[in-house]
Parts: C-alpha cells; structure tokens; sequence
C-alpha cells in the first residue's frame, strides 16, 4: 500500500494513529497548507470537518489523494458542512449518515469500518441560542446517542472497536475553554449540552485525550479569526477523539497540532492527532 510509512505491504504494525481536523472550508485549506499537511502525516486514517464543497469543486489531491482510501459525504445544502475520512487502508464498509432522515444527506456524520475498528467522522451542528440552528442541534444530539449505544454493541459483535473522532461543537468541562465564565448561556456550554456529552462518556465513550491529561486547561483546538484569540490562546477544545473502552485504554499519545504562528494556520481549528497502542496493518 502506497504512502509515507514505510513498512512492508501487508505488514502490522503496532500503533493506529488517527488524525481529525475541522479544515474550515477545504478548498481554503488547499490553498493554505492542507495538501502538504496531509503529505506529511504519518496517521493511518485522517477525518476532515466542515468540507464545505462537492468532489466536482475539489483538487484530485484531495478528492483522491494518493496512498489514500478517500470517502466523502458532503452536504446536500451547497457549501455547508461536509465531512470525509481518509485510510491508508481499504475499509470493509462506508457508511454516510447513522440512519436519521433529518440529517442524511447534511454532510455531518461518515464512518469506515477498518480492521479491528470503527473510524466515524462527525461534524456536530454547532447551534445558536433562540434559534432554529439550536433546535437542530438539539434534535441531532436526542437522534444521534442512540446510534453511539447501537454502534458500539454492533462493532463489537464484529470484534471491532470504535472511535468517534470530529467537531463535537461542545466543551464538556470549564478546563475545555478559556473564557468560560462568558460561555455559559451560549451555545457549545450550555448546561444541557454538557450533560449530553456526560451521558456519551455513560454509554461507553472515552475522551483520549482527557484519559492522559485529566486536568488541562485544554489544549485548546479552535480559536476565533477574531480579535487575538490564537495569540492569546484564548480557544475551545472542541475537537475530540471519543473512544470505546478496549480502544481508550490504549491511546499512548495525543497531539494537538497548533500552528506555530498565525500566519501559518490553514484553518481556524488545529488538527488532534492521537497514536493508539493496537496492531494496525501498515
């Protein structure tokens, strides 16, 4: 299999590294450093958030990059959400959607099902107080826990684990966003959907990242264009990697990978690359 790891063809090896990243719009990025981003990771699976375009608008380096396994979901409203994973190996199954009608066709949810794991790629609405844009969101969380408890019984009936890896658009714990004493009536820190994402960590789904750093604060993983945020640090951890417990307990690293400066970022979010003790084919 072509791409940067070395290792024989057909070989294990002993680490799965998987990376997520919400790019922002990507025919941004691929103007601003995405494809030589995506050259240059060792990940074994790579998940993209917020696309925000179809395969048509798209270069073929990233639409079929390759060394790659690509799948796109993008959104049936034209330049909104959009999500995509990347394998460096040929996933069994590719599903788009967890199988509510609302949102199939929204470009928010696509998994692959690979050797010994379940890789899902998840874009949460990221809502608006008083709005419709917050009911959506509070009707994708009520659909979507459902679907985790299902998914989790049903990979691992296939001896699978699963990691939920994308944008969860919630900061569980004030350690998970700098200014959270100004946060707590907005969207993405309400009380209610920092409860919902206590009742995804009942249903079997651990934060990796949390798992080796319990008490932050952060790192954070988006920061606003606005203002100095990035300078500042003044972000939100919002970009996560929540897995089953075999999976979990096997995470070794996890790497936020902050732009050096500024003018470096391709996106306003930051990629979260995290390396799991498991056999992975190379």
């Amino acid at each position: 299999m072509p791409g940067k790891l070395s290792d024989p063809a057909g070989s294990v090896r002993g680490v799965l590294i998987v990376s997520t990243v919400n790019v922002n719009g990507l025919r941004a990025a691929v103007k601003k450093g995405f494809v030589e981003w995506l050259a240059a990771t060792e990940a074994d699976v790579v998940a993209c958030q917020e696309v925000r375009a179809e395969a048509a608008q798209l270069p073929a380096s990233v639409v079929a990059p390759e060394g790659w396994f690509a799948a796109h979901a993008p959104s049936a409203a034209k330049g909104r959400n959009g999500v995509s994973l990347y394998s460096r190996v040929e996933p069994d199954e590719v599903r788009t959607g967890f199988g509510e009608p609302e949102f199939e066709d929204s470009g928010r949810y696509l998994e692959m099902h690979l050797p010994g794991v379940v890789v899902a790629s998840l874009y949460l609405p990221s809502g608006d107080v008083g709005t419709e844009r917050q009911d959506e969101k509070e009707r994708f969380m009520a659909a979507f826990l459902p679907y985790l408890v299902e998914l989790r019984a049903k990979a691992a009936a296939e001896g699978r684990e699963v990691v939920v890896v994308g944008d969860w658009n919630i900061a569980y714990d004030t350690v998970d966003l700098k200014n959270w004493r100004g946060n707590q009536k907005n969207s993405g820190f309400l009380p209610e959907e920092r409860e919902w994402m206590g009742r995804v960590y009942e249903a079997g789904y651990s934060d990796v990242q949390r798992r080796l750093d319990p008490e932050g604060p952060g790192p954070y993983t988006w920061w606003s264009y606005r203002g100095k945020a990035f300078d500042n640090d003044s972000g939100w951890r919002i970009d996560c990697q929540l897995a089953t417990p075999g999976l979990a307990e096997k995470v070794k690293s996890v790497v936020v990978e902050r732009a050096e400066s500024y003018d470096q970022r391709w996106s306003d979010h930051a990629p979260v690359t995290a390396t799991y003790d498991v056999p992975f084919p190379g």
